[in-house]
């Protein structure tokens, strides 16, 4: 396995540590991206690391490379700043199939966040409030969360409290499903709040707390219409 020089993976290489952190390593700085290893190593010696996470010592590269060759491993410079630089007996091509199956596992295991959108009229008829609502409990069952939109026009730009009020509604109705992650603000003539599908059991008392404040804030906004005699 060691006789002829072993040819570098062109994909990046995952940075990775020794086992049993040296002190000197971590304050040697940088881990090598792709790693020189076996004769690519040209200095005269090396701290060497054992397959095991064993420290062996400062040792010369031609008796590390001897170590690796009698132990049918490869020796990888797993810190190249480090004075003198960190060497490590491993089998290099396993270590690269393992990197590369927990890499895959990883993207696999990871959870793509999609944000729907619903876009309501501070003076939304029934029916169509209904319907809405309905697209939202869908959304939110599925673990998507739900940017709501609530668009003003004309003279209802002047009343904020409307939407404050349609949003604090919306919460309550879905917060069995869903909880407030990011609370009503005021973006132009639109007002935004996201829901965001339950995680834990807790989230949903705390959707509901949420949604009973911005509910006492929509009623502290109201403003009291004035009557022309």
């Amino acid at each position: 396995m060691f006789g002829a020089p072993c040819a570098l993976i062109s994909s990046p290489f995952t940075p990775f540590c020794v086992d049993g952190d040296i002190d000197n390593v971590v304050k040697g700085g940088a881990i090598s991206v792709e790693p020189r290893i076996n004769d690519r190593i040209r200095v005269p010696e090396v701290r060497l690391v054992g397959p095991e996470g064993e420290q062996v010592g400062i040792v010369k590269i031609d008796d590390a490379l001897r170590l690796a060759q009698e132990s049918d491993l490869d020796l990888v410079e797993v810190a190249p700043m480090a004075k003198p630089p960190v060497c490590k007996l491993m089998d290099y091509g396993k270590f690269k199939y393992e990197a590369a199956v927990k890499s895959r596992e990883a993207r696999k295991n990871q959870s793509h966040t999609v944000i729907k959108e619903m876009k309501l009229r501070p003076k939304i008829d029934p029916h169509d409030y209904e319907t809405k609502k309905g697209h939202v409990e869908r959304f939110l069952r599925a673990g998507d969360k739900v940017k709501i939109t609530i668009m003003f026009r004309g003279r209802e730009q002047s009343r904020p409290e409307l939407g404050i009020r349609l949003l604090g509604k919306l919460a309550e109705d879905v917060d069995d499903l869903g909880f407030v992650e990011a609370t009503p603000k005021q973006d132009g003539r639109n007002m935004i709040m996201v829901l965001a599908p339950h995680r834990r059991k807790s989230d949903a008392k705390a959707s509901a707390a949420k949604a009973a404040r911005i509910a006492v804030d929509a009623d502290d906004q109201v403003q009291p219409i004035a009557t022309q005699a």
